[in-house]
């Protein structure tokens, strides 16, 4: 067990692909961490299925590194806005934080949005001005940028005579002068020791410890994770939960775990300022304190952002319903939907009233509950979701609807197709700068419901060269009506299987979403009609067959590839009337009342 003025507990913090997870590689590797013959895969920390396939952190993750006699605890933090929550959890746990800025790009949203929270709390982070090995790396401006950030969002005197250095996570070294030698990371561990605080208490004090953050396990059950505030604790001790009402609740310490490297150790003992992970209060949340059972203790509780965006969670009842899943029923979607929250605090889940065979599912972006339906059809799940819609705040008996600061950066030419476009969706310019290299940098307001669709478009506007990226701002009065998808959907008036022939006709009308031999059922959107009308087709229409040949008649048929959605583009496409049916095999998208559209012969193709 190490003593409090051993240990350094930081938070690895950044915008999206700054280099987080990167860094933390290569300090994992320089720190002997793993075996000489042991296989490392690329991004070891990024462990979760989706977070490979992302390239994203999703999730924060736990490590320790040994270096010169000092234990230091690094959390991995997300840099998507959408998980937001984990970071504002995990800020509690540390005594500082390292915030990593792109030496070309300088700080961006979600740098904002981590910094301020650091400077809330009270930390003094530390700059890691990374990626100076990059072409257009321009470290001086980046750090300046940061200095203008740190002023802007009133940071004191002491958080403004912040440390840094330089470095290159892919490369592997740091360094504190931008001349000095590069060779290898321990210029940025001698840093942390040097100017992280040590956590403060006692060990000589009662046991004193808040949960941060919560795990689940199917044997242990939840457990609270958390920094030891004062005193020890250890296995079979007889301890008092605190919860926010300020109830007691007495129980036993089953299990202590810490972090050795990357992975969990079961401890007998542990001390003031380690972070570990305790069970033995299955209703443990959020907030709650675990004190010695004579001195109990009620801490502040803990902040939580609350979600801007929610979907209606639906059993699937399309005629191909059953086929493809093995947990069909609203009873197992509801227990699903129920482990995820114990876990994962950020998820709000309300019963609809009247609807038996429905839940609301509230999260702070898309991309977060796109992440939780993504892991349930991977597990056999089956469903049906409804397009995104944003949750709305009475504040002072007005409507108030959630507003996104949004960063653009495009080439030059791209921008005023930009501008005109964010602006039909409410967007107010904040501001606007064009670089030495002609990319124009935008910041915008925006309200989410103007956001939900853009990105598709915003990605063929720019020609898939600009970046767009966007974090909570705050509540504002409701900006009124603003333009939804301006066209419509060719539905299939009949079931069966699609047909090359039926395809290539019908290429001229729209994009397709379906290959041939598909099968499709009536109502089911098959493809984006070209105009801003719904049409029903039938994409089973097979050629005319006749045993005579003619010239002309037999052309080749070439069919454009098809439009794939993933849960993301799927619903950022679908309209109120619309449905998205999820199962482990595939997306498919549906029209929300079914009857209207049985077999017809008016309308269609």
């Amino acid at each position: 067990m190490y003593k409090p003025e051993k240990i350094r507990n930081i938070a690895i913090v950044a915008h999206i692909d700054h280099g987080k997870t990167t860094l933390l590689d290569t300090l994992l590797k320089q720190s002997k961490v793993f075996r000489e013959n042991e296989s490392v895969p690329e991004r070891v920390m990024d462990s979760y299925d989706q977070e490979k396939e992302r390239g994203i952190t999703i999730f924060s993750k736990h490590s320790s590194i040994s270096y010169d006699g000092y234990k230091i605890n690094v959390i991995d933090t997300p840099g998507h806005a959408d998980f937001s929550g984990e970071v504002e959890r995990v800020l509690g746990m540390v005594n500082s934080v390292l915030l990593l800025i792109d030496a070309q790009e300088g700080p961006m949203p979600q740098t904002r949005f981590v910094l301020a929270k650091s400077l809330q709390m009270g930390l003094r982070p530390i700059v890691i001005v990374n990626k100076i090995d990059r072409p257009h790396a321009n470290p001086d401006r980046a750090l300046d940028l940061t200095f203008d950030l740190f002023s802007e969002l009133g940071a004191t005197d002491e958080q403004l005579d912040f440390t840094y250095c330089y470095a290159s996570g892919f490369n592997g070294y740091a360094i504190r002068d931008i001349n000095d030698e590069r060779k290898n990371l321990d210029p940025l561990l001698d840093t942390v020791i040097e100017n992280c605080p040590a956590p403060s208490g006692d060990l000589e004090n009662p046991f004193l410890m808040q949960a941060a953050t919560m795990h689940y396990d199917e044997y242990v059950g939840r457990q609270g994770c958390g920094r030891i505030l004062e005193g020890q604790v250890y296995k079979g001790q007889s301890v008092v939960r605190v919860d926010r009402s300020g109830n007691k609740h007495r129980g036993t310490i089953t299990r202590i775990e810490a972090y050795e490297g990357i992975n969990r150790v079961e401890l007998e003992r542990a001390g003031v300022g380690d972070i570990v992970t305790i069970a033995g209060f299955p209703d443990i949340m959020i907030g709650d304190s675990i004190c010695d059972v004579n001195h109990p203790v009620e801490l502040p509780p803990i902040p939580i952002d609350e979600p801007t965006v929610s979907v209606n969670i639906m059993v699937n009842n399309s005629p191909f319903a059953g086929k493809e899943g093995k947990h069909v029923t609203m009873n197992k979607l509801r227990d699903r939907l129920e482990k995820e929250k114990r876990a994962n605090i950020s998820l709000r889940i309300e019963e609809i009233e009247g609807s038996q065979d429905a839940v609301k599912v509230s999260g702070r972006g898309e991309l977060h509950l796109a992440v939780l339906v993504e892991a349930m059809r991977r597990e056999g799940y089956e469903l049906s979701m409804s397009k995104p819609q944003v949750i709305v705040k009475q504040i002072d008996g007005v409507k108030n609807e959630p507003i996104e600061s949004v960063h653009i950066e495009v080439p030059e030419e791209y921008s005023g197709a930009v501008i005109e476009e964010l602006s039909k969706r409410k967007g107010e310019m904040q501001s606007l700068s064009t670089n030495e290299h002609n990319i124009t940098s935008m910041e915008f307001l925006v309200p989410t419901r103007g956001l939900m669709g853009y990105r598709r478009d915003f990605v063929t506007l720019t020609r898939g060269l600009g970046i767009l990226t966007s974090i909570l701002d705050s509540f504002q009065p409701w900006k009124g009506t603003i333009p939804s998808r301006n066209r419509g959907a060719l539905v299939s008036g009949v079931s069966g299987k699609t047909n090359a022939y039926a395809c290539f006709n019908l290429q001229s009308r729209g994009t397709l979403f379906v290959d041939p031999t598909d099968e499709v059922y009536e109502g089911m959107v098959v493809g984006e009609n070209s105009r801003d009308n719904d049409l029903v087709v039938n994409v089973t229409k097979a050629k005319q067959l006749t045993n005579v040949r003619a010239s002309g008649t037999d052309d080749a048929i070439v069919l454009i590839p098809p439009r794939k959605h993933t849960l993301e583009t799927a619903l950022e496409w679908i309209e109120d009337d619309e449905l998205i049916e999820v199962t482990p095999n595939s997306i498919r998208l549906r029209k929300r009342l079914l009857k209207e559209f049985e077999r017809k012969r008016q309308g269609r193709v």
